[in-house]
């Protein structure tokens, strides 16, 4: 019993760091919930129209669920669905935020990859023509999500199907106001930012120029 709670525990608290929160009040000295949608989420992030830390956020956001994952499957195998259940939770329900967090995506995608590569991809591949031929994150997300249990399904792996259509729930649970705004043709597209040195060079030469006064 103390096994199932530690792991739920740490895994929960890994994946309710708001990277996004962090990272744009350190270097943009701003709050990302008063920015775009609100969501600290890296889709949001991209919206403060710093590619730096929007791409950073995504990394991130798919590592604090990679950790606790892999340590868990390594260690303790029979608890990993726990451990990915609770470093989701953790994205959408932080503490820190007054349990008001992400929409698990970037988590859930951490999550995907750590229990099997396949999953991974399956998920990516769905993500990805969805959103070439929509353009909308919030659906390519939601499809996304749903084709892990059909892809399941469809190859007779059972056992965890129930899990995923769990996940698949709570993915679509957490885009209820997308889906509206869908359904009410509302839903703003998704700009995709494509992320290169120069990006990288001038995020950093700002950031530095702005915070010259500290060290004279």
């Amino acid at each position: 019993m103390m096994e199932y709670l530690t792991a739920g525990m740490v895994s929960y608290l890994m994946g309710s760091i708001p990277f996004a929160f962090v990272l744009t009040k350190i270097f943009l000295k701003k709050d990302i919930r008063k920015i775009g949608s609100g969501n600290i989420g890296a889709t949001n992030a991209l919206r403060t129209g710093n590619k730096l830390i929007g791409y950073t956020t995504l990394i991130l956001d798919i590592a604090k669920a990679v950790i606790p994952v892999i340590y868990i499957k390594i260690n303790f195998p029979e608890l990993i669905y726990i451990a990915s259940l609770c470093a989701f939770l953790g994205h959408v329900f932080p503490i820190w935020l007054k349990f008001k967090g992400g929409k698990g995506v970037a988590a859930y995608v951490g999550i995907l990859f750590s229990i099997n590569i396949l999953l991974g991809i399956v998920f990516i591949v769905s993500w990805g023509l969805v959103f070439l031929i929509f353009k909308y994150s919030s659906l390519s997300s939601i499809i996304g999500a749903l084709s892990i249990p059909i892809y399941l399904l469809i190859i007779n792996e059972t056992s965890s199907v129930v899990f995923f259509a769990i996940m698949f729930v709570l993915i679509f649970f957490t885009h209820r106001d997308n889906i509206k705004r869908l359904k009410n043709k509302e839903e703003s597209k998704t700009k995709i930012y494509w992320f290169d040195y120069q990006t990288l060079l001038g995020s950093l030469l700002s950031y530095e120029s702005s915070h010259s006064w500290e060290s004279s």
